[in-house]
């Protein structure tokens, strides 16, 4: 099982590639705000969801597709690990 570390930064190369082609991976915190930032509209979210399940085999409800469970890398990762758990 992959621990939070992982998963994080798993999470961020992904919006890195995806939806942040050219930034500075340094600008992508552990708490930069996806959602709320507007970085994820909801097509980008259900991408983003797609592969979290793909990549770590968890299910996504469709009221988990939210800010108060993928609003930032952080976020991300304890939402994934809490799946696995």
């Amino acid at each position: 099982m992959p621990d939070k570390s992982t998963i994080r930064t798993a999470v961020k190369e992904f919006i890195l590639e995806k939806f942040l082609p050219g930034e500075d991976p340094d600008s992508l915190t552990d708490d930069t705000p996806l959602i709320s930032g507007g970085i994820l509209d909801s097509i980008s979210t259900v991408t983003l969801v797609a592969f979290l399940e793909d990549r770590f085999g968890v299910q996504f409800q469709a009221h988990e597709m939210s800010a108060d469970y993928l609003d930032s890398p952080e976020t991300i990762a304890n939402t994934v690990e809490e799946k696995l758990g």
